[in-house]
């Protein structure tokens, strides 16, 4: 059988576009598997992309363009893709509600070009806080805004296969619209060292990481951490700007700013590990969600016990994939800053945190979640679900299954 050629359509590091880590471990994952051709459709930057092995790249998009849809169903049939696979969410192609509606109807422009189509959703328009992601608006325009949101899944479920992270999101899409093409895949570790093996440091280190300015802010978390008044502790706040917030990290730094608050920009994906494990703790200062939490998998991954907002999708994880975490109520200062205080004093719980959530992210690596995208791609190019599986994948494929479901 010839080599069947998968093109992914993802943001990748070091874009500040939003999935661009996860894209560049489902890569990665990819490139990895035997019998298959990997094409990375990625966004047509200046930047210097990293060597993927088993991976071509092909710039191929550009975030907030009117034009993304033709132009990746264009390179799609021009590489003879015999499937897509799109890792999105409802603001993955623009900051502007223009750019980011357009950029969702891929998935249908692909289907009408003739290629196959698994479309990723990490997030879903009836979970999404929209004024919190970014898209502010009155309470009438944010009506308008969610059945434009939902027409949009629509067209996203036009795709031959919609999977999702999260298994409340697949009962929605299932009870809401009657998609019977939606499968769940779970989010996957990156993965993990043997154990977890976090001391943390003599002075302690409050951490955060990720994209900042949109539901995930800054701004409280220096306040609660200052309200510690604890000499010689640190807050490393570690990541970028969300593209829907330009600037948002310098002005909070010139405003905010201080010795006891660094702010350390974008991390490499060779610093990951060595931010995380320099962190006594990690803390969500989220005021929503939008899906499954990457950071969330990486600070179980190494062992940095997670302080997290008590906010429905997180909790829904937590419950789903096995982690754990101190936690706090959304927009309360104050008792952010308990929750930090209490974890700070207390190694014996870090140290239990920090054992469970590295036992669940080791449960179920991206390798594994890409065996089951080969389990799909398998069923829908070729008629037999085993038939990209090759080893030790083929003959576990019965607790692969397990795994997942």
């Amino acid at each position: 059988m010839r080599e069947t050629t998968i093109a992914v359509v993802t943001a990748l590091s070091p874009s500040g576009t939003t999935l661009a880590e996860y894209g560049l471990h489902l890569l990665a994952s990819l490139g990895r598997k035997t019998g298959v051709r990997v094409v990375a459709l990625v966004e047509d930057l200046p930047l210097d992309y990293p060597s993927i092995d088993g991976v071509e790249l092909r710039r191929a998009w550009r975030f907030n363009a009117l034009t993304t849809p033709v132009r990746l169903a264009r390179e799609a049939r021009a590489m003879g893709a015999d499937i897509v696979i799109i890792n999105a969410h409802f603001g993955s192609f623009g900051a502007s509600r223009v750019s980011a509606a357009l950029g969702l109807l891929t998935p249908l422009a692909l289907r009408s070009a003739g290629v196959p189509v698994i479309t990723l959703m990490h997030n879903i328009v009836e979970t999404v806080d929209l004024a919190a992601a970014g898209f502010r608006s009155s309470r009438p325009t944010e009506a308008v805004l969610r059945a434009i949101g939902t027409l949009l899944t629509w067209l996203v479920l036009r795709s031959t296969l919609v999977t999702t992270t999260m298994p409340r999101y697949v009962e929605v899409l299932r009870s809401k619209y009657g998609a019977l093409n939606v499968a769940l895949t779970p989010h996957g570790a990156f993965g993990a060292p043997v154990a977890p093996a976090h001391g943390g440091n003599a002075e302690h280190v409050v951490m955060t990481f990720g994209k900042f300015g949109t539901y995930k802010k800054v701004e409280s978390l220096i306040e609660a951490v200052r309200l510690l008044r604890r000499p010689g502790l640190t807050l490393v706040i570690a990541g970028t700007d969300s593209p829907n917030t330009p600037g948002y990290l310098a002005r909070v730094e010139e405003e905010l700013g201080g010795d006891d608050v660094l702010f350390i920009g974008y991390v490499p994906e060779e610093s990951v590990e060595r931010t995380f494990r320099g962190a006594t703790v990690t803390v969500f200062p989220y005021t929503a969600t939008t899906g499954s939490s990457g950071v969330l998998h990486q600070a179980g991954a190494f062992g940095c016990p997670p302080i997290l907002p008590r906010l429905g999708d997180l909790e829904d994880l937590i419950v789903d994939e096995g982690y754990t975490g101190a936690f706090f109520e959304p927009h309360d200062t104050a008792d952010l800053a308990r929750a930090i205080a209490a974890l700070l004093d207390d190694p014996e719980q870090r140290a239990r945190i920090a054992a469970t959530n590295h036992t669940a992210a080791m449960g179920l690596s991206l390798d594994e979640v890409t065996d089951w995208y080969l389990l799909h791609i398998g069923a829908i190019v070729h008629g037999s679900p085993t038939a990209l599986l090759h080893g030790e994948a083929c003959d576990s494929v019965e607790q692969l299954v397990h795994k997942v479901l």
